[in-house]
Protein backbone atom coordinates (compact mmCIF):
# COMPACT_ATOMS: atom_id res chain seq x y z
CA UNK A 1 0.00 0.00 0.00
CA UNK A 2 2.86 2.30 0.78
CA UNK A 3 4.52 1.54 -2.58
CA UNK A 4 1.28 2.08 -4.45
CA UNK A 5 0.82 5.39 -2.71
CA UNK A 6 4.34 6.45 -3.68
CA UNK A 7 3.72 5.56 -7.32
CA UNK A 8 0.43 7.40 -7.30
CA UNK A 9 2.07 10.46 -5.78
CA UNK A 10 4.87 10.30 -8.35
CA UNK A 11 2.36 9.96 -11.18
CA UNK A 12 0.33 12.89 -9.90
CA UNK A 13 3.48 15.01 -9.73
CA UNK A 14 4.44 14.24 -13.36
CA UNK A 15 0.91 15.08 -14.51
CA UNK A 16 0.86 18.41 -12.75
CA UNK A 17 0.09 21.23 -15.20
CA UNK A 18 2.79 23.90 -15.43
CA UNK A 19 1.69 25.97 -18.45
CA UNK A 20 -1.73 26.15 -20.10
CA UNK A 21 -1.75 27.16 -23.80
CA UNK A 22 -5.39 27.29 -24.84
CA UNK A 23 -6.58 23.69 -24.73
CA UNK A 24 -3.00 22.43 -24.49
CA UNK A 25 -1.49 21.75 -21.07
CA UNK A 26 2.23 21.33 -20.46
CA UNK A 27 2.97 19.12 -17.48
CA UNK A 28 6.02 18.47 -15.32
CA UNK A 29 6.53 15.20 -17.18
CA UNK A 30 6.71 17.05 -20.49
CA UNK A 31 9.49 19.27 -19.16
CA UNK A 32 11.39 16.21 -17.90
CA UNK A 33 10.96 13.83 -20.84
CA UNK A 34 11.48 16.40 -23.60
CA UNK A 35 15.03 17.51 -22.55
CA UNK A 36 15.99 13.86 -22.14
CA UNK A 37 14.68 13.13 -25.63
CA UNK A 38 16.60 16.10 -27.08
CA UNK A 39 19.87 15.20 -25.37
CA UNK A 40 19.68 11.51 -26.33
CA UNK A 41 18.56 12.41 -29.85
CA UNK A 42 21.39 14.91 -30.41
CA UNK A 43 23.99 12.44 -29.12
CA UNK A 44 22.59 9.73 -31.40
CA UNK A 45 22.53 12.04 -34.42
CA UNK A 46 26.15 13.08 -33.86
CA UNK A 47 27.26 9.47 -33.43
CA UNK A 48 25.32 8.23 -36.45
CA UNK A 49 26.66 11.09 -38.59
CA UNK A 50 30.25 10.15 -37.74
CA UNK A 51 29.41 6.49 -38.39
CA UNK A 52 27.97 7.30 -41.83
CA UNK A 53 31.03 9.37 -42.76
CA UNK A 54 33.38 6.59 -41.63
CA UNK A 55 31.53 3.89 -43.59
CA UNK A 56 31.37 6.01 -46.74
CA UNK A 57 35.06 6.94 -46.44
CA UNK A 58 36.05 3.26 -46.11
CA UNK A 59 34.14 2.54 -49.32
CA UNK A 60 36.31 5.10 -51.10
CA UNK A 61 33.50 7.51 -51.97
CA UNK A 62 34.24 11.07 -53.04
CA UNK A 63 34.87 13.37 -50.02
CA UNK A 64 32.59 16.03 -51.53
CA UNK A 65 29.71 13.54 -51.82
CA UNK A 66 30.31 12.41 -48.22
CA UNK A 67 30.17 16.04 -47.08
CA UNK A 68 26.84 16.70 -48.83
CA UNK A 69 25.24 13.50 -47.50
CA UNK A 70 26.38 14.06 -43.92
CA UNK A 71 25.23 17.70 -43.88
CA UNK A 72 21.87 16.79 -45.35
CA UNK A 73 21.45 13.98 -42.82
CA UNK A 74 22.22 16.32 -39.90
CA UNK A 75 19.68 18.94 -40.98
CA UNK A 76 16.89 16.41 -41.66
CA UNK A 77 17.55 14.46 -38.46
CA UNK A 78 17.56 17.60 -36.30
CA UNK A 79 14.31 18.80 -37.89
CA UNK A 80 12.65 15.44 -37.15
CA UNK A 81 13.97 15.53 -33.58
CA UNK A 82 12.49 19.00 -32.97
CA UNK A 83 9.11 17.94 -34.41
CA UNK A 84 9.07 14.83 -32.19
CA UNK A 85 9.88 16.95 -29.12
CA UNK A 86 6.97 19.30 -29.90
CA UNK A 87 4.63 16.36 -30.42
CA UNK A 88 5.73 14.91 -27.08
CA UNK A 89 4.80 18.19 -25.42
CA UNK A 90 1.45 18.28 -27.32
CA UNK A 91 2.44 21.60 -28.90
CA UNK A 92 1.22 21.96 -32.52
CA UNK A 93 3.47 23.64 -35.03
CA UNK A 94 0.73 26.17 -35.81
CA UNK A 95 1.19 27.59 -32.31
CA UNK A 96 4.50 29.02 -33.45
CA UNK A 97 3.25 30.49 -36.71
CA UNK A 98 2.99 34.08 -35.50
CA UNK A 99 6.10 33.94 -33.31
CA UNK A 100 8.18 32.24 -35.99
CA UNK A 101 7.12 34.85 -38.55
CA UNK A 102 8.22 37.72 -36.33
CA UNK A 103 11.46 35.96 -35.44
CA UNK A 104 12.14 35.20 -39.10
CA UNK A 105 11.78 38.88 -40.06
CA UNK A 106 14.10 40.03 -37.29
CA UNK A 107 16.54 37.22 -37.96
CA UNK A 108 16.55 38.00 -41.67
CA UNK A 109 17.56 41.62 -41.11
CA UNK A 110 20.15 40.81 -38.45
CA UNK A 111 21.75 37.76 -40.02
CA UNK A 112 21.93 38.51 -43.73
CA UNK A 113 25.61 37.58 -43.95
CA UNK A 114 25.07 34.31 -42.09
CA UNK A 115 22.20 33.32 -44.37
CA UNK A 116 24.20 34.37 -47.42
CA UNK A 117 27.14 32.23 -46.37
CA UNK A 118 24.84 29.32 -45.50
CA UNK A 119 23.19 29.34 -48.93
CA UNK A 120 26.57 29.83 -50.61
CA UNK A 121 27.91 26.79 -48.75
CA UNK A 122 25.13 24.60 -50.15
CA UNK A 123 25.73 25.98 -53.64
CA UNK A 124 29.42 25.09 -53.34
CA UNK A 125 28.60 21.56 -52.16
CA UNK A 126 25.97 20.91 -54.84
CA UNK A 127 27.46 22.62 -57.90
CA UNK A 128 31.03 21.85 -56.82
CA UNK A 129 32.93 24.66 -58.54
CA UNK A 130 35.28 24.16 -55.58
CA UNK A 131 35.88 20.72 -54.12
CA UNK A 132 37.76 19.27 -51.19
CA UNK A 133 41.40 18.87 -52.19
CA UNK A 134 41.32 21.55 -54.91
CA UNK A 135 44.32 23.86 -55.19
CA UNK A 136 43.15 27.48 -55.34
CA UNK A 137 44.73 30.83 -55.98
CA UNK A 138 42.80 33.64 -54.28
CA UNK A 139 44.49 36.96 -54.96
CA UNK A 140 48.07 36.52 -53.78
CA UNK A 141 47.18 33.52 -51.62
CA UNK A 142 47.54 29.90 -52.72
CA UNK A 143 46.48 26.78 -50.89
CA UNK A 144 44.30 23.68 -50.67
CA UNK A 145 40.63 23.30 -49.71
CA UNK A 146 40.36 20.99 -46.69
CA UNK A 147 36.61 21.17 -45.96
CA UNK A 148 33.50 23.06 -47.06
CA UNK A 149 31.19 23.85 -44.15
CA UNK A 150 27.78 25.50 -44.10
CA UNK A 151 29.19 28.94 -43.18
CA UNK A 152 32.85 28.96 -44.21
CA UNK A 153 35.46 26.98 -46.11
CA UNK A 154 38.54 25.61 -44.37
CA UNK A 155 41.54 26.65 -46.49
CA UNK A 156 45.18 25.77 -45.88
CA UNK A 157 47.84 27.99 -47.43
CA UNK A 158 51.03 26.61 -48.92
CA UNK A 159 52.94 27.85 -45.85
CA UNK A 160 50.73 25.73 -43.58
CA UNK A 161 48.55 28.54 -42.21
CA UNK A 162 44.87 27.62 -41.81
CA UNK A 163 42.26 30.11 -42.99
CA UNK A 164 38.45 30.24 -42.70
CA UNK A 165 37.02 31.92 -45.80
CA UNK A 166 33.30 32.90 -45.92
CA UNK A 167 31.50 30.84 -48.56
CA UNK A 168 29.94 33.93 -50.15
CA UNK A 169 33.43 35.36 -50.79
CA UNK A 170 34.34 32.32 -52.90
CA UNK A 171 31.25 32.76 -55.08
CA UNK A 172 31.39 36.55 -55.44
CA UNK A 173 35.10 37.01 -56.21
CA UNK A 174 37.41 35.88 -58.97
CA UNK A 175 39.70 32.99 -58.06
CA UNK A 176 41.81 30.45 -59.92
CA UNK A 177 41.04 26.75 -59.40
CA UNK A 178 44.12 24.96 -60.68
CA UNK A 179 42.48 21.54 -60.33
CA UNK A 180 38.90 22.25 -61.44
CA UNK A 181 38.99 19.87 -64.44
CA UNK A 182 42.12 17.84 -63.71
CA UNK A 183 45.48 18.14 -61.96
CA UNK A 184 47.37 18.90 -65.15
CA UNK A 185 49.45 22.02 -64.51
CA UNK A 186 51.98 23.94 -66.57
CA UNK A 187 54.96 25.60 -64.96
CA UNK A 188 57.82 27.63 -66.41
CA UNK A 189 61.54 27.90 -65.68
CA UNK A 190 63.35 30.94 -67.09
CA UNK A 191 67.11 30.98 -67.66
CA UNK A 192 69.43 33.53 -69.27
CA UNK A 193 72.75 32.73 -70.94
CA UNK A 194 75.59 35.05 -71.87
CA UNK A 195 75.74 36.67 -75.28
CA UNK A 196 77.92 34.69 -77.68
CA UNK A 197 76.84 31.31 -76.26
CA UNK A 198 75.64 28.58 -78.68
CA UNK A 199 71.88 29.03 -78.46
CA UNK A 200 71.00 25.75 -80.21
CA UNK A 201 73.16 23.78 -77.84
CA UNK A 202 71.72 25.63 -74.84
CA UNK A 203 68.18 24.82 -76.02
CA UNK A 204 69.06 21.11 -76.34
CA UNK A 205 70.54 21.02 -72.82
CA UNK A 206 67.50 22.74 -71.30
CA UNK A 207 65.23 20.24 -73.04
CA UNK A 208 67.45 17.39 -71.81
CA UNK A 209 67.02 18.54 -68.21
CA UNK A 210 63.24 18.40 -68.64
CA UNK A 211 63.27 14.95 -70.27
CA UNK A 212 65.34 13.50 -67.41
CA UNK A 213 62.95 14.60 -64.66
CA UNK A 214 60.60 11.74 -63.64
CA UNK A 215 57.65 13.98 -62.72
CA UNK A 216 57.49 15.87 -66.01
CA UNK A 217 54.96 14.49 -68.50
CA UNK A 218 55.92 13.34 -71.96
CA UNK A 219 52.52 14.41 -73.29
CA UNK A 220 51.98 17.34 -73.51
CA UNK A 221 55.69 17.53 -74.20
CA UNK A 222 58.05 20.13 -72.79
CA UNK A 223 58.95 23.10 -74.95
CA UNK A 224 61.92 25.48 -74.95
CA UNK A 225 61.24 29.02 -76.18
CA UNK A 226 63.96 31.53 -77.10
CA UNK A 227 62.02 34.31 -75.42
CA UNK A 228 64.04 37.49 -75.91
CA UNK A 229 67.34 39.32 -76.29
CA UNK A 230 67.66 40.73 -72.81
CA UNK A 231 69.81 43.60 -71.58
CA UNK A 232 72.45 41.24 -70.20
CA UNK A 233 71.37 37.77 -71.37
CA UNK A 234 69.70 35.63 -73.99
CA UNK A 235 66.41 34.62 -72.35
CA UNK A 236 65.02 31.07 -72.62
CA UNK A 237 61.73 29.77 -71.15
CA UNK A 238 61.25 26.08 -70.40
CA UNK A 239 57.54 25.15 -70.27
CA UNK A 240 56.71 21.76 -68.76
CA UNK A 241 53.50 19.96 -67.77
CA UNK A 242 53.12 18.07 -64.51
CA UNK A 243 50.45 16.59 -62.26
CA UNK A 244 50.66 18.80 -59.18
CA UNK A 245 48.47 19.18 -56.12
CA UNK A 246 50.14 22.13 -54.41
CA UNK A 247 52.45 25.02 -55.14
CA UNK A 248 55.21 23.45 -53.05
CA UNK A 249 55.42 20.47 -55.44
CA UNK A 250 55.73 22.85 -58.40
CA UNK A 251 58.48 24.78 -56.63
CA UNK A 252 60.32 21.52 -55.95
CA UNK A 253 60.14 20.54 -59.64
CA UNK A 254 61.35 23.97 -60.76
CA UNK A 255 64.22 23.75 -58.28
CA UNK A 256 65.25 20.33 -59.60
CA UNK A 257 65.23 21.66 -63.16
CA UNK A 258 67.43 24.63 -62.24
CA UNK A 259 69.96 22.36 -60.52
CA UNK A 260 70.15 20.09 -63.55
CA UNK A 261 70.35 22.95 -66.07
CA UNK A 262 73.20 24.50 -64.09
CA UNK A 263 75.07 21.17 -64.11
CA UNK A 264 74.60 20.65 -67.85
CA UNK A 265 75.65 24.22 -68.66
CA UNK A 266 78.76 23.84 -66.49
CA UNK A 267 79.70 20.59 -68.25
CA UNK A 268 79.35 22.24 -71.67
CA UNK A 269 81.00 25.58 -70.80
CA UNK A 270 77.83 27.63 -71.22
CA UNK A 271 77.75 30.61 -68.90
CA UNK A 272 74.54 31.63 -67.15
CA UNK A 273 74.43 35.39 -67.53
CA UNK A 274 74.36 37.89 -64.72
CA UNK A 275 73.48 41.61 -64.84
CA UNK A 276 76.38 43.71 -66.05
CA UNK A 277 76.89 47.15 -67.49
CA UNK A 278 79.67 48.46 -69.73
CA UNK A 279 80.40 52.19 -69.58
CA UNK A 280 82.16 53.90 -72.49
CA UNK A 281 83.39 57.45 -71.99
CA UNK A 282 84.11 59.45 -75.13
CA UNK A 283 85.48 62.98 -75.04
CA UNK A 284 88.48 65.15 -74.96
CA UNK A 285 90.46 66.06 -71.91
CA UNK A 286 91.40 69.70 -71.76
CA UNK A 287 94.29 70.61 -69.56
CA UNK A 288 94.63 74.18 -68.54
CA UNK A 289 98.03 75.58 -68.30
Amino acid sequence: MVTGGYMSLNGDFLQKVVIQLGDRALTVGDFIYTPVLLIVGILFIRWSSRFIRTVMAKRGLNPNFIQVVSRGYLIIALAILVICALELMNVPLTAFAFISGAVAIGFGFGAQNIINNFISGWILMWERPIRIGDFLEIGDTQGTVESINTRSTHFRRVDGVHMLIPNSYLLENILVNWTLVDRLTRTTVRVGIAYGSPVRKASELINQAASEHPDILKEPEASVIFEDFGDSALIFDLNVWVYATAERSLRKIRSDLRYRIDELFHENDIVIAFPQCDIHVDGEIFIKK
